[in-house]
């Protein structure tokens, strides 16, 4: 005899099933919170179209080096109200670690499988802190700067995304097959030393550029782009880059007919500027994407082809 399912025992079994529907405007089903801009970018365009999932930031854009965050009021109350939370990990949100020992979300840790590079600071020694006193562990998590790194990322994402919304995994899925197109577009075309943009501008260059940069966490996109990080060094606002440090950059731009070095976008320029005072070559800004109004992994295309262009027409 066929035996019926008692209609409350129904509901509750199907309210307890994952579900893609959605929230309201003021109680989203789901609150994902972002530790940093390129994460915020990433799942921006992976929820877009599921309903109910709120994505939020922290403010981590209002300053040029993490290790050195402080999380904001605001920012507590964000993490408060996640449920999940993803990190850049690799060692970047040191800054995190008591609020997520607090906090009851979900953590999606973007730098899963992701090959690191060896921190330049600890490069240099082993023993001691940067001459600036950052201590930014053994590998370099700068890792979204180059963009094969950072198609993993996306994936990292959608995957956890799709295990603690498994309702929406379908959604998820879509998304990521949308988008990581996109972002594995802006990989050279070949040997690292050609690049086509959308337009059909095409750059490319027969020996790799030599760079000096006012940042460390370039070499990811050094890599990738076939250029030789010949000087990296990480200066703070309102402080400049030791006398040593000048007087070795100095000897690069004059050594190799240097034509620019490069600062980073809201960070200091004040050792730049003297040393092109001294020396006659340009200053330029690259975005290390750690800011922005956008949202979507537009956003990202956006701003490492804007840093290409910059590095392309400064040696031209």
């Amino acid at each position: 005899m066929k035996r019926s399912i008692p209609l409350a025992l129904l509901a509750a079994l199907l309210l307890s099933l994952p579900s893609c529907g959605a929230g309201t405007a003021e109680e989203p089903r789901l609150t994902v919170v972002c530790t940093t801009f390129p994460i915020y970018l990433f799942a921006s365009s992976l929820t877009e179209g599921v309903e109910g999932v709120a994505v939020e930031r922290l403010d981590t854009g209002s300053t040029s080096c993490l290790h050195d965050y402080t999380l904001s009021m605001a920012d507590m109350k964000k993490i408060e109200r996640a449920d999940i939370i993803a990190v850049n990990g690799a060692g970047l949100e040191e800054f995190l670690e008591d609020a997520l020992a607090a906090s009851d979300a979900k953590v999606i840790d973007c730098s899963q499988g992701v090959v690191l590079l060896e921190s330049l600071s600890h490069r240099h020694d082993e023993d001691e802190e940067d001459e600036h006193g950052h201590d930014h562990g053994h590998w370099d998590p700068h890792y979204w700067m180059d963009p094969s790194r950072a198609a993993v990322m996306l994936e990292n994402l959608a995957e956890g995304l799709s295990l603690w919304d498994s309702g929406c995994a379908g959604a998820y899925r879509a998304n990521l097959e949308r988008a990581r197109p996109e972002i594995e577009a802006l990989l050279p075309l070949a040997a690292g030393n050609l690049y086509l943009y959308p337009d059909g501008a095409v750059m490319s260059w027969v020996s790799p550029h030599r760079l000096i940069t006012f940042h460390d966490g370039f070499q990811y996109f050094a890599e990738v782009y076939g250029f030789e990080l010949l000087a990296a060094i990480e200066e703070e606002a309102g402080s400049e880059a030791s006398a040593h440090e000048i007087v070795e950059i100095t000897g690069l731009v004059n050594r190799y007919d240097i034509p620019a070095i490069f600062t980073e976008v809201n960070g200091s320029a004040a050792t730049a500027n003297s040393i092109s005072r001294e020396t006659g070559c340009q200053v330029r800004a690259l975005n290390m994407i750690m800011d922005g109004e956008e949202a979507g992994v537009e956003g990202y295309v956006r701003a490492v082809e804007e840093n290409l262009r910059t590095i392309w027409e400064a040696f031209q």
